[in-house]
Order: C-alpha cells, then structure tokens, then sequence
C-alpha cells in the first residue's frame, strides 16, 4: 500500500498544501482571537535573519530605529481624510479602559503615519533638522476578513520608516533609494526571489500617498504577492499636521515625506515561491540553519564526530545546527529537517566514519552524495552560493516561463485565470480596462515601463501593466 504522503501535494490543494506546510515545518499555529497568529521558534528565526539583513540596509541609508504607541487617539485620524477612509473598514478600537469608557477612543494601530507625524511637527523646526530618517519595528493591528497565517493576519509584525524633507526631489529619490538598496537588494539577493520593481496605479496605491513603489513576486501558484512597498507621501501629511521647517531664505515650508514597509508576509512568500513537495526551501543567505550535522546513531565514536564537525562548521562561518537526538528514529529527524528547508544536512552514521565520509544531502537541488569529512568546511561556503542562485535562478524562470505579453483586457484575464501573469500598454487598459479586470479577481500589480525599469509617471507613455491574481 502506497505511503501517505507528509504533505498534500502542490498540484492537488496549493492553499492546503501551504497550510501543511507551515503547521509540520513549525511555523505557526492560529491565536486564540480569529485572525491572530502564534509564531513559532522556527518561523520567528526566519523572521530574526529577515530583521537583521534589512535593518543593517536601512541603517545604511542613515535611518535610525524607534518606537511610537502602540495606541492612537481617535481623533488624529481623521486629519488626513484619505488616508482614514483608507483604514477605516479595518481598525480597531479600543473604547474602555481600567473598568473605564474611556473620553476619546484609542485606535490599535494599523499604521503609525498619524502619530508619528504629529512628532515629527514637534521635532521639525529649521532645515537643519532635515532630512528626519526614522524606523521602527512593531506590531500592527488590522482586522482582517479572510484571514490566512503570514499572508493576511489581524495583527502582524512588520517594519515602517518614516522621513520628512525639505524638497519634494529629496523625498522621491529616498522612496525610490529605499525601493532599490533596501528593498529589492534584500529580496533578490538575501530571499533569492526574482520579483518586478514597478509602480502602484492610482487606484492600487497605499491611502494617502501621490505614488506607491512596490515589489512584486510570483508565488508557486502563479498569483502574486506585494513582497515590500514605498511611498511617496507628498505633502499630505505635512498639511495635515502643519509640519514646516525654517528654510535658510527664512521662509516657512511644508516638508516633503515619505513612508515604506515589509510585514512578516514575506515568510508566507517563502514558503510559496520556494517550497516544494517535501517541504521548505530556505536560500542558504538566510537560514538560520545553514547545515544540520545529524547522528544516524547513538554510538559514542559517531556522537563525537558529529559535535567535532560541528564546531568544526561554526568556525568556518556556517550557522550550523547538531541534532545528536538518537532517541528519535534518524528517518523522522531527517524528514523534519527537509520540511524546514534547512539547505544542507550532513549525515554521520558508523560506516561513515569508517570509509572517513559522511553523507551531503543538499534540500534544494536535492540528491545525496558521500564527501570526506576533512573537506566539508571548505566545500559547504561554494555548495551554499551554489544553491542561493539556483533558487533565484529557478523564480526567475517560473516568472519568464508564466508572463505573457498581450493585447487586449480578453487575454489579460484569460492569462491571469490560467495560472500566469499578463503584460498589457496602460494605454490599451487604462483605469476603465484596471476596473473590467477587479470584476473577473484580477488586478494591475504594477506599472512598469517597455524594458521592465520603473516609470516616472502614471501616464508615461510605453508604460506596460503588469496583471494577475493575487494574495
């Protein structure tokens, strides 16, 4: 009788095979409030390798990290009327307090626009203050209808930046820095996800914003999923809370400003664009366990083999983990650490030690192959490059592979409905085309111009709409 599979396959139940995997990977589990999440040891680990590579990035672009209420007076939100209309089907409220209905509402933030900028016009008051780089790393609370672990939860981890400049130019050229080096140099090069750097259509950008640069990957299932996003917030938020600065004229002037931001979403997107039937894949530049050295038994000459490989590994750079747990059948503990993904296992079992060998089982390729024990902490550093650009490589060709380039609003659905993504002119869909698309689930990801760069403008002409489905 054929064996049950670990996991539901992809290609029977994408949405089950994705809620399989984040419960036997250990991930998550569901919060006891509808819509929350518990993050579990492992899928907190991912998100610690995430926060460390990105923060290093932003603090590069002279940003500095702190931290605002988690609780927002009801009232600042009404002062920029976009963007609470924006949020307003999602907040919640918080009306009592020490046994107590409390004078005025507190909104849990579902964003921290409203009160950081009300500082922001304390802190603000000659353009020597200027530009302000701030960032913060926090919790966010929007309630969420159809809620799905790490994709759309009610309250999620994420981090927010927040700037404020003297000129309009400075304040686009940061979005876009943020977009380039922060952003995209993190999901490409740290995530190995090809994803399309564009530009939100006016209907798709973030509330309150005059332009929204976003990221967007292509998952398993070919729909896609906003990865990270930048905005440019104009002078909105300045008019709103009366921010000026004394410019050296001696004029007073509104500030130019900025906001962007990446969520816990982005393990969610790791999951779907790398996993495969077995499992995760992690890329080796994040995992937080690059190489497993596992026992096969119990034996104290393999025990100590294993420990020595280990910090033998540690030295050379790779985070590794030991699992010596002979307790625990050595085939459950491998399948276990093939659904983490972790990209490398080292297997150690007597007859190992006797030919001088331990067995090299690579997750993302796959395969297993015996290597000398005295050359795996030179040949692990190439092994995991090796596999790092494989898992770009292979996102890069799923995208090519599912894009088509078409010409009318007809074959842009049909391409979407199939499983792919579609390339239309703006100028052939338009905001009439964008709206025909939302009644067939189907949305513009993006605008990006003829060679794939991002477009200046709404209206540029050759500019290309990027269309699908998507999370």
């Amino acid at each position: 009788m054929a064996k049950a599979p670990v996991l539901t396959p992809r290609s029977d139940d994408f949405p089950r095979w994705y809620q399989d995997l984040i419960n036997k990977a250990e991930l998550a589990d569901n919060g006891p409030v509808r819509g929350t999440m518990v993050i579990r040891p492992y899928g907190y680990g991912l998100w610690e390798r995430m926060q460390q590579e990105m923060d290093a990035r932003i603090k590069a672009t002279g940003t500095q990290n702190a931290y605002f209420p988690l609780l927002i007076p009801q009232s600042y939100l009404v002062r920029e009327a976009d963007h609470v209309e924006g949020f307003a089907p999602e907040l919640a409220v918080v009306t009592h307090g020490g046994g107590k209905e409390l004078e005025e509402p507190a909104v849990v933030r579902p964003t921290s626009e409203m009160i950081i900028n009300d500082y922001f016009s304390k802190w603000v008051q000659s353009y020597r203050d200027l530009p302000l780089l701030i960032n913060q790393w926090a919790n966010v609370v929007r309630w969420e209808l159809r809620p799905r672990l790490f994709l759309r939860t009610t309250e999620f981890l994420w981090q927010e930046g927040h700037t404020a400049h003297a000129t309009y130019e400075e304040a686009r050229d940061f979005a876009a820095h943020i977009h380039r080096k922060v952003y995209e140099d993190f999901v490409v090069n740290v995530l190995a996800m090809d994803v399309v750097p564009g530009r939100k259509t006016a209907s798709e950008r973030f509330a309150g914003a005059i332009n929204t640069l976003t990221l967007e990957g292509m998952m398993g299932d070919g729909k896609a999923l906003q990865m990270a996003t930048s905005h440019e917030l104009g002078q909105n938020f300045a008019k709103a809370f009366d921010t000026r600065y004394l410019s050296k004229e001696g004029r007073q002037e509104l500030v130019w400003q900025t906001s962007w931001g990446s969520t816990t979403r982005m393990i969610g997107a790791l999951v779907m664009m790398h996993g495969d039937d077995d499992g995760m894949r992690v890329p080796p530049r994040l995992a937080p366990v690059q190489a497993v050295v596992l026992a096969i038994k119990g034996e104290e000459a393999v025990l100590a083999k294993v420990r020595e490989l280990g910090d033998r590994l540690r030295a050379a750079g790779i985070r590794v983990h030991v699992d010596d747990r002979t307790d625990t059948p050595f085939g459950r503990r491998a399948v276990d650490w093939e659904l983490k993904g972790v990209p490398v296992r080292v297997e150690v079992g007597p007859r190992d030690l006797e030919n001088g060998t331990a067995m090299l089982a690579r997750r993302i390729p796959g395969g297993k192959e015996p290597v000398a024990l005295d050359a795996l902490a030179g040949l692990l550093p190439t092994v995991l490059e090796e596999d790092q650009a494989l898992l770009l490589r292979q996102s890069r060709e799923r995208r090519e592979s599912r894009t088509s380039d078409v010409s009318t609003i007809e074959e842009a659905v049909e391409a979407a409905t199939a499983g792919g993504w579609a390339r239309i002119p703006w100028a052939v869909l338009g905001e009439e085309g964008e709206a025909k698309l939302g009644e067939h689930a189907v949305t513009v990801r993006c605008l990006v111009t003829e060679d794939g760069s991002v477009p200046d403008a709404d209206d540029a002409p050759g500019n290309v709409a990027v269309v699908a489905r998507a999370y």
